[in-house]
């Protein structure tokens, strides 16, 4: 039996005693250099897996192979490129949370080319109607004809939309089953509670606030919308007791969870009366169930946030799943002569999404097949414009957004494993749309049905793992946020280090007009460029590590040259303070000197 030491004499560890020279362990300590190419590569923003992009020039014939970056939105597929991407959402974010003004302008007065040609089709309109009442088919299709070419120069003279829906029976991309729409009881829930509606003002800006030293302030807030609980979960997010954890709701909840932020940010401008902006991001909690962080312009009580959050609710009226009539191991089988799926026993069809949802209707008895609410835990508080709270809180919301959902939270332990694999394996057999395959294993067709759908593996990114039931966009963003789009955005910061630059216009035909160009030095009236992928074997296409090394020494050059001229820029502005202070140091000497004169010879009225 060995004595134990006595704590803090335990000997010191032994150092590693450092490999042999020349050895393979020598060699194999030594970093690689792709691996060094890379990190500098993401060191200065270089795209790591660019796209091999040829561009001919239409006037002289010049082909040549460019990169482009691949503009991956995540960090395990391109680190530099979803950085980028970050920062510009963070930009988008800061440019439109504490407006104070409307970002969208009213639309300009029509021409009156514009209304000429809206006259025109209102004739056209009238003259099919008088066609049609006659039964006279043959002036129809000449009338649908000139339609046609009135709405192509109606687009073309720069108005929005479309006059009228177009004649027809049906769109190409309406539904093959022919039948009514079918309409749901807008009626509330009795047991969800009453909102005030108010007819909504044309604003998007909050209340303006007077502080008692009569300064004027105009905060914003942050907002944490979560779902409710499905069992008690330990710190980790594992649950206390997995076989009571409601898995089936939970994966239900993350499937519908975008239909429930639309209706409460639906609730809450009737509720409050104006147009409310928001921008967040939506992300798993450490028990895998997705909530979302919002910016949101202007203030709102935080009891009237609460109010809305709990009177939210998002109803699924789809066929009834309690019952899974199918395995994995024992599904339907595709008969080619019905053109339908049927029972692997009896052969006779399964039931229809026509004839599902038609059950439904002709139930008065029926209740939707889930409903979807937010949990009790609404975060809410204010954030002053243009302090460190503002520009910590858009990197809080902003902070998964790189990262796949089941990366944002690594399982480290097994009981972590488990629950994931838990939640994934609902959601596999969980029916995403009405389109989802995994309709088959309650013994119902999905709409559009073929034969190439397989239960259990649909493609829906629902079912993902590395999605966990966020199959939507994970980034929502109002409309009128900053009234522009992620283009705009990008072409705002490129017009910026063009101007700090003084290369603001190309010196070729868009320099005539003063216009910006685009990457391709070409401007929006005409396309002086052509461009197509190149292959990987083609002659011309370099290396990547050679095409890398290329736009590493570029980007050094530019960000050299950048940095200059904000130099430049910072010394110019404080010259120019420095000029203006000695002036008005100057001008104060200079006109005390003449006060004195003035005061000296009677006033300055003798002057004058």
């Amino acid at each position: 039996m060995t004595a134990p030491t006595l704590p803090g004499l335990e000997p010191a560890p032994t150092p590693a005693a450092a490999p042999r020279p020349g050895s393979r362990a020598a060699r194999m300590a030594l970093p690689r250099s792709v691996d060094v190419l890379k990190e500098i590569a993401a060191e200065y923003g270089v795209c790591v897996r660019p796209l091999a992009m040829r561009r001919t020039d239409l006037d002289t014939g010049l082909t040549e192979v460019i990169d482009l970056p691949c503009g991956a939105t995540r960090e395990d597929k391109c680190g530099p490129c979803a950085k980028k991407n970050r920062r510009l959402r963070q930009a988008q974010i800061r440019e439109g949370w504490h407006r104070d003004d409307e970002p969208l302008p009213g639309p300009e007065p029509a021409t009156e080319e514009q209304k000429a040609l809206i006259l025109l089709r209102a004739h056209f309109e009238f003259a099919r109607d008088e066609a049609c009442r006659a039964s006279q088919y043959d002036q129809v299709a000449d009338l649908d004809e000139a339609i046609r070419e009135v709405e192509e120069a109606i687009a073309a003279e720069g108005l929005r939309g479309r006059v009228g829906p177009p004649h027809g029976s049906a769109d190409e991309d309406s539904d093959d089953e022919p039948g009514r729409r079918r309409k749901r009881s807008t009626r509330r829930r009795q047991d969800a509670p009453d909102l005030p509606r108010r007819k909504v003002e044309r604003r998007t800006v909050g209340k303006i606030y007077t502080a008692p030293d009569g300064s004027t302030f105009r905060p914003s807030m942050w907002l944490t919308l979560t779902l409710d609980s499905y069992g008690p979960v330990r710190p980790d997010g594992t649950p206390v007791n997995p076989d009571r954890y409601d898995y089936r709701r939970a994966a239900w909840d993350a499937v519908h969870f975008p239909r429930l932020l639309d209706r409460f940010w639906q609730n809450l401008r009737r509720c409050e009366g104006w147009n409310v902006q928001y921008a967040g991001c939506v992300e798993p909690q450490r028990r895998l169930a997705p909530h979302a962080h919002f910016a949101i312009r202007g203030t709102i009580p935080r009891d009237v946030l609460r109010t809305v959050a709990a009177a939210t609710y998002h109803q699924v009226w789809w066929p009834s799943v309690d019952v899974q009539r199918y395995t994995l191991d024992r599904l339907p089988v595709w008969d080619e002569q019905a053109t339908a799926w049927v029972d692997p026993d009896t052969h006779e069809p399964l039931t229809t999404w026509t004839e599902a949802l038609d059950a439904i209707d002709d139930d008065p008895d029926a209740e939707p097949v889930h409903v979807v609410r937010f949990g009790s835990q609404v975060d809410a508080r204010g954030v002053m414009p243009g302090t460190a709270d503002a520009e910590r809180t858009i990197r809080y919301v902003t902070k998964y957004i790189t990262k796949h959902t089941g990366d944002c939270h690594k399982a480290t332990t097994d009981r972590q494993r488990k629950h994931l694999d838990r939640l994934w394996q609902q959601l596999q057999l969980t029916p995403c749309t009405d389109r989802c395959a995994n309709w088959l294993l309650y013994g119902v067709q999905p709409k559009k049905v073929h034969a190439r759908l397989k239960p259990g593996r649909c493609k829906g990114k629902v079912h993902q793992r590395d999605t966990l039931g966020i199959g939507g966009r994970r980034i929502l963003i109002s409309r009128e946020w900053s009234g522009k789009t992620l283009a705009d955005h990008k072409h705002d910061a490129r017009a910026w280090v063009r101007a700090l630059l003084g290369a603001t216009t190309d010196s070729g035909a868009a320099g005539e007009t003063g216009q910006l160009v685009d990457d391709q030095g070409a401007t929006a009236e005409r396309v002086r460029h052509a461009w197509e992928l190149a292959r990987p074997d083609d002659p011309d296409v370099g290396p990547l590590s050679h095409r890398l090394m290329r736009s590493i020494s570029e980007r050094a050059r530019w960000r050299t040259e950048l940095l200059a001229a904000k130099d430049r820029a910072a010394q110019g502005s404080s010259d120019l303070s420095a000029t203006q202070h000695s002036a008005q140091h100057h001008g104060e000497d200079d006109n005390s000197g003449r006060g004195s004169d003035h005061r000296a010879s009677g006033g300055p009225d003798q002057h004058e």
